[in-house]
This record gives structure tokens, sequence and C-alpha cells, in this order.
């Protein structure tokens, strides 16, 4: 499976194992542009063999739409028009926090993180998708 963390500036990506158990962070794409960053998803995901996509959805903390959802809409609207493969949402709430957290608990720089902070909170997306839905058979 392949998660994505979806940005205005910067989107990454982490993929699962064969298996779906565990999640890695992958690559984080610079597109301005929802359709750009959906054309590159699309052929990553293809390129990688990903049998799924799940997308980051961004909530507000209660757990309605958050301000991102309109691109985060128009975003998943683009990549299902480039692909086949099943698409589906996933809670995001906090995982950039997480992502950053792991990253200034292991001494990372501020430079360095903004270059890796989007594919670990990917990572964080894919990883709690696939802990709620279990390994696949």
């Amino acid at each position: 499976m392949l998660g994505v963390d979806y940005g205005e500036r910067r989107t990454g990506l982490a993929m699962s194992d064969e298996i779906a158990c565990i999640a890695f962070p992958r690559t984080t794409l610079e597109c301005t542009r929802a359709d750009q960053a959906a054309a590159a998803v699309a052929r990553y995901a293809a390129a990688e063999g990903a049998g799924k996509i799940v997308i980051g959805w961004p909530l507000d903390m209660s757990g309605g739409e958050g301000p991102r959802i309109a691109a985060t809409r128009k975003f998943l609207d683009e990549l299902r028009k480039r692909t086949d493969l099943p698409v589906e949402t996933w809670d995001e709430r906090l995982s950039t926090k997480i992502a950053e957290s792991v990253l200034i608990a292991a001494g990372t720089r501020r430079e360095k993180r903004s270059a890796v902070v989007d594919k670990l909170a990917a990572q964080v997306i894919l990883q709690s998708y696939l802990d709620a839905h279990g390994p696949m058979p």
C-alpha cells in the first residue's frame, strides 16, 4: 500500500511491506499543483506495484472537515482520474506533529526536518491505517 500526506507544496509518500503490516517512509514530491501531485503519485504507485493508495484526510480536532479539505478533495479527484487503484482516505490528525516530535527527539536539526517531515507524516498515516485494518492474509 502507498500512504500519502498531500500538501500544497510537498507531498510525502510511504509504502507498506508486502503483507501490509509495517509502513516505511519513502520520498517527498515537490509539486505545487494538485494535478501535478496526483500524476506523480499515480506514477509512483504504478512503479512500486501498490495495490491501494491511502490519502491522509485533514480533519480538525473535533472530527469535522478542516481548512485543507477542499484542496485535498481536489487532489483526490485528480488522483482518481489517473489510477484504477482503490483510493481511500484516512484521518491524518496529528500525523505531522507526531513526525516532527520523532525528528526532534532524534536530534534532527530544523533545516533537515523540513526535508523529511512529509514522508514521515505519510508513514504515520499509513501505519495508523494498517494498524486499524490488520495485515493482509
